[in-house]
């Protein structure tokens, strides 16, 4: 009965101690890659080649500067004349 007892208690201090924060931490990191996966597809990426032509794109230019563009429209109207 003792030895029953204290490997109970070995398996409680490794559940809390270990087991509970590691399963923590991959919820936290599966939960930060969800968000990253969800601004990435709500993504355009505006950018000019070689040509000086626009692109949009919904992979960003290796390489170039570029211009993240949300996909989901804000409410109101917006004009912005410094953009060409």
């Amino acid at each position: 009965m003792l030895i029953a007892a204290a490997l109970a208690a070995a398996a409680w201090w490794w559940w809390f101690t270990i087991a509970m924060p590691r399963r923590a931490q991959e919820r936290a990191e599966a939960a930060e890659a969800s968000a990253i996966q969800a601004r990435r597809m709500d993504t355009l990426y505006r950018w000019h080649d070689d040509a000086g032509n626009l692109q949009i794109t919904d992979e960003p230019p290796k390489g170039r500067h570029y211009e993240r563009i949300s996909k989901t429209p804000r409410d109101g109207i917006e004009v912005n004349g410094d953009r060409h």
